[in-house]
């Protein structure tokens, strides 16, 4: 395949930025685009790694001044040709080519006053190959240590309070008015000293059990070992799955998704509260029903 001209790519384009982005604005661009697409995160893509190196060739180009400078000069009058050549007919436009073509044959050699501006920026780009680019040395040591951070974060093992949720039980008489002297209230009275309760639960049929869930595996972990409730009537705290259990990060493509409809995401977080609450429910109904049916 061609090499393809880098007069003949949209640099800023390419990174989504405007002409007169600054450095800083141009690097933050770079680091958003080439982490999407670096070969690294997307084995399976081959087009992946001539992506990555075209928005490095952008990021060369672009921070150093005086090949911007160039590059900048020969996208001027690209565009000042094109904003030309549409008014021109296609007999005028031909012999202006023909002689800008014959033109550019004729230079050969001589002082960087007598070059074109294609070959101007030809030449600083000849000059940064040469010398090497630090800056884009140093972004991509960067864009690779964030990588291989990202990627071992999803290797480790995380707290998922779904999957360790706490079964609560204590004594009671049949038909006992105060449940053992035992309320939603005062349950998360003993429970929330030892850390953010996600969720507790009344079995709405059995008397003498409940589920808690805590948001952390320190406060799941300090309540089973510490939390007896009333002296008079102890509580009995178990592990619903019998021991606790880790899942694996999920890799996201983004980021969390903050959006400024702040009304919507409100509504739509107390919809997902209430059908979890509904869904624990079920759970301690269906886990009664069974208790029920083996005895």
């Amino acid at each position: 395949m061609a090499k393809t001209n880098i007069e003949d790519i949209d640099l800023y384009g390419l990174l989504d930025i405007q002409i007169t982005a600054t450095e800083a604005e141009i690097k933050k661009a770079y680091r958003k685009k080439a982490l999407q697409c670096h070969p690294d995160k997307n084995p399976d893509n081959p087009k992946a790694a001539e992506t990555f190196h075209e928005l490095s060739r952008a990021l060369e180009i672009l921070t150093d001044k005086a090949a911007k400078a160039a590059y900048d000069k020969v996208l001027k009058a690209k565009a000042a040709a094109k904003l030309r050549h549409q008014e021109l007919d296609s007999k005028r436009q031909k012999l202006k080519e023909d002689l800008e073509r014959r033109e550019r044959e004729a230079v050969s050699g001589g002082s960087n006053v007598n070059l074109t501006d294609e070959q101007k920026l030809a030449a600083e780009i000849k000059r940064l190959q040469k010398e090497g680019s630090r800056l884009l040395q140093e972004e991509q040591q960067k864009m690779k240590e964030e990588i291989q951070k990202t990627m071992k974060n999803l290797n480790e093992p995380v707290w998922d309070s779904s999957l360790n949720r706490i079964k609560i039980s204590w004594k009671v008489n049949k038909n006992d008015p105060d449940n053992g002297g035992y309320n939603e209230i005062n349950l998360k009275r003993f429970f929330k000293k030892y850390g953010n309760i996600t969720a507790l639960i009344m079995s709405p049929k059995k008397q003498g059990s409940a589920l808690v869930e805590f948001s952390s595996k320190e406060a799941s972990e300090m309540a089973i070992e510490f939390e007896k409730g009333l002296p008079e009537n102890p509580l009995i705290l178990k592990w619903v799955n019998d021991k606790q259990i880790l899942s694996m990060k999920k890799a996201a493509n983004v980021s969390s998704l903050v959006s400024d409809r702040d009304y919507e995401s409100m509504v739509l977080t107390k919809m997902r509260q209430a059908a979890e609450r509904q869904r624990l429910i079920e759970e301690m109904m269906k886990e009664d029903q069974q208790e029920n049916f083996n005895k």
